[in-house]
């Protein structure tokens, strides 16, 4: 590995460690985290509720403030293939 590719991967160990404090943040104040993932057609995210559920959300922007609309919650099999593969566990 060079070390560009060494601190690539440090950089982006730091980055998943933090999204992960937030997350734990988040849920611990009864706050929903936002997934974002590239598995999703734009405007689109995941939100990841206190109580464990996890739903596909419609983001817009009205000016400063954001919006969302429910498209469909997820299965709890879904909710934890989302979690396993954002490294959210």
């Amino acid at each position: 590995m060079t070390t560009f590719e060494t601190a690539l991967t440090q950089q982006n160990q730091r980055v998943l460690e933090a999204a992960r404090a937030l997350r734990q943040k988040n849920l611990a104040g009864g706050v929903p985290f936002l997934i974002l993932s590239e598995d999703l057609p734009e405007g689109l995210a995941y939100r990841e509720f206190p109580d464990g559920h996890i739903e596909i959300q419609e983001i817009t922007e009205n000016g400063a403030e954001l919006r969302s609309k429910l498209v469909r919650e997820l299965t709890r099999q879904e909710a934890v293939d989302i979690r396993l593969k954002h490294g959210l566990f």
